[in-house]
């Protein structure tokens, strides 16, 4: 997660700032791989289509099943081929329609990113992701060459690449979770009323 000190360091309307002039807390530091497209459909659209997990498939090549644990934490099935790897994610904080930041529950390799949805000026929208990921042990030397960082850099433009054109050929969402997310935890509008001690049984 993010330091104090790379909070302190954020401008306004930079990223790791909302427009309201609060800091945001980033989940990364230098070493990042970082990947911007521009669709054509409003912020709305395109960040309501991108909380829907579970039709990640449907256009990734890597990704071939998400499960949903809890209201923040889903697991995540990847892989090329044969190969299959299951972890699971957090995400830690998200604004509707400007920002989702999440994290890798696994500590080898530690893994975090955010994604950051900005209005253009043609009405469609700006996407950037921005990924770290921090392999232990011998992996570790692996991940700072150039090598590994244009290959994960081509990996997360080319599934930027898949979304667009998924989330164009759709022309409008399939779905969509508009709740906050503070510290991993889900913000609510109003307080829940006190529950009931009668039991309540299913209807319908």
């Amino acid at each position: 997660m993010a330091h104090e000190d790379d909070a302190q360091q954020a401008v306004p309307n930079t990223p790791g700032t909302r427009t309201d002039g609060v800091t945001r807390r980033r989940p990364l530091r230098e070493r990042h791989v970082e990947e911007t497209i521009e669709v054509a459909v409003p912020v709305r659209t395109a960040y309501n289509q991108w909380t829907q997990f579970k039709t990640f498939p449907r256009f990734s090549t890597v990704v071939h099943g998400v499960e949903q644990i809890r209201p923040t934490v889903a697991a995540w099935t990847i892989g090329y081929g044969p190969l299959r790897r299951r972890f699971a994610v957090e995400i830690v904080e998200q604004d509707p329609d400007a920002y989702l930041a999440w994290r890798g529950l696994e500590q080898n390799p530690s893994h975090q990113g955010e994604i950051e949805f900005r209005s253009t000026e043609s009405g469609g929208t700006a996407i950037t992701v921005r990924m770290l990921l921090e392999p232990q042990g011998a992996a570790r030397i692996l991940n700072r060459s150039s090598t590994a960082a244009r290959l994960t850099a081509r990996l997360v433009r080319g599934e930027l690449v898949n979304f667009k054109r998924f989330i164009e050929g759709l022309g409008q969402e399939g779905g969509a979770w508009r709740g906050t997310i503070r510290n991993g935890r889900v913000q609510h509008d109003h307080p829940e009323p006190p529950r009931s001690r009668v039991a309540q049984w299913p209807v319908g």
